[in-house]
């Protein structure tokens, strides 16, 4: 079916994107609360930009995991893309690690650990993804950042933002000398160009120190300086900062940091199940309830508006999901494979879903019920000719007449007439004009030469076409 969305507030913006607040519009009254990820209007015209945007969408369509945010549909509307993504409820690592350090904390070792190691176990995903014929697809998110990590309320930290991600088969490619990603998080072989599953942990890593000590590790006047303290590598080890650190998880954050991609973990899972060994985990209902005391205002204010706009999509009719036309959006741009993006968005960022006025729904009854008397009327007058051949129409049938109907059926009644021919399908039209006369002409008895007799003449048997009595003009 072609998906139907309602795009609404903006909740965070990017360099490409903007992410809105967004509701699936489904069929029988299923709605649900999306995210739904616009690519800046700039950037829509630019096919570099577009074949980054909708890669992504491959690439996290084929990444399942709970600790990924999924990607739910592309769509393509008004020369505009979107991606349509699980709508979670939590804020950013980046912006939770802030609000602790303002409130003269930091967050604690273990939620730090239980965190990361969900979100190395979504890369773990990410880098063991294959395509449909079993194939590896070799992804890399190359873009590992407190940004780009979500916690919610859940307890469940996520990652998103697959955007500059590499993999095999990809239709944008980096050009020569273009770095993707964010300096402060890339590892030193990433700088030269080389990149691959170390390169993730090693970003990894860089969060890792950075959610530990509510630091920078690496900061700087301007990129040329960011990019020169990344490649001399010299770091120092967490427990500098933080005494009570305990010794294991300072190892293993250093190991991660290590320069050389052959002296980290072979896989993000096996840095993960590092951390899970270093430190007791915390259970997720105690991170939720964490996240959502130190980003109260934000989640408070979010969910407000969450309401509204549940409060409002649910008085809307069921009726106005509308089924599956067939037809094509207006605009459905056909990838290399041959794909099409056939989902529409139902409405820009400028409107929200309206209440049904009773006027409306009326008027609706209204059409419905003269629909209805057109089609009876049609019927009955089909009926009658077909048993009376070319014979007169002699009178409505008492049941369905004009004295007993109900006078909204009544009126549509024909008037019988009893020197009247066999109707035409231009009379028939006339009653009801939901019938073209060509539709009309396809139900009006047929009245060949070959089957014509005189009115004195008794009427012929009528033949169907599935009976054969000798008489038929089939071969």
């Amino acid at each position: 079916m072609l998906g139907r969305y309602a795009l609404y507030d903006a909740i965070a913006s990017g360099g490409m994107a903007t992410v809105h607040l967004g509701r699936l519009i489904g069929h029988v009254g299923f709605e649900r609360t999306v995210a739904i990820k616009r690519l800046h209007p700039q950037f829509a015209q630019d096919p570099e930009f577009v074949s980054m945007f909708l890669d992504e969408a491959r690439v996290v369509g084929r990444i399942r995991h709970p600790n990924v945010v999924p990607t739910l549909d592309v769509v393509a509307a008004s020369g505009e893309l979107f991606i349509v993504m699980e709508y979670v409820q939590g804020e950013s690592l980046a912006r939770l690690i802030k609000a602790s350090v303002a409130q003269g904390s930091r967050i604690p070792p273990p939620f730090v650990a239980t965190m990361m190691a969900g979100v190395l176990h979504g890369l773990h995903a990410a880098h063991e993804a294959r395509n449909e014929r079993g194939e590896p697809l070799g992804v890399v998110h190359r873009d590992v950042s407190p940004q780009n990590i979500l916690v919610g309320t859940d307890g469940v930290a996520r990652v998103l933002d697959f955007g500059v991600a590499k993999a095999a088969g990809r239709i944008q490619t980096t050009r020569e000398g273009q770095l993707k990603g964010k300096l402060a998080y890339m590892a030193p072989e990433q700088v030269s160009g080389v990149v691959g599953r170390g390169t993730d942990i090693y970003a990894a890593s860089v969060v890792l120190w950075e959610a530990l000590t509510g630091k920078r590790l690496f900061s700087g006047d301007n990129d040329a300086h960011v990019m020169k303290l990344v490649l001399e590598g010299r770091i120092t080890p967490p427990s500098e900062i933080i005494p009570d650190l305990p010794p294991a998880l300072d190892a293993l954050t250093l190991r991660g940091l290590s320069r050389e991609p052959a002296d980290r973990f072979p896989t993000a899972k096996d840095m993960a199940l590092a951390l899970e060994d270093a430190i007791a985990h915390v259970a997720p209902s105690k991170i939720g309830a964490w996240v959502e005391a130190t980003a109260a205002k934000t989640l408070h204010d979010r969910s407000e508006r969450i309401a509204v706009i549940e409060s409002n999509s649910s008085a809307r009719p069921a009726a106005q999901a509308q089924p599956d036309t067939g037809a094509s959006p207006p605009f459905a741009p056909t990838t290399r494979a041959g794909e099409e993006v056939h989902t529409q968005l139902s409405s820009s960022s400028a409107s929200t879903p309206g209440r049904v006025s009773r006027a409306a729904s009326r008027r609706a009854r209204t059409r419905l019920v003269v629909i209805t008397a057109g089609a009876l009327a049609v019927s009955v007058v089909v009926a009658l000719s077909v048993r009376g051949g070319r014979g007169t129409v002699s009178a409505v049938p008492a049941e369905i007449s004009a004295a007993t109907a109900p006078a909204s059926i009544a009126s549509a009644l024909p008037v019988p007439d009893p020197t009247a021919s066999t109707p035409t399908p231009e009379t028939i039209a006339s009653v009801a004009p939901s019938v073209t006369p060509a539709a009309a002409a396809s139900t009006a008895p047929r009245t060949s030469p070959r089957h014509w007799h005189p009115p004195t003449a008794k009427p012929p048997a009528l033949h169907h076409p599935g009976l054969d009595d000798g008489t038929s003009d089939r071969k």
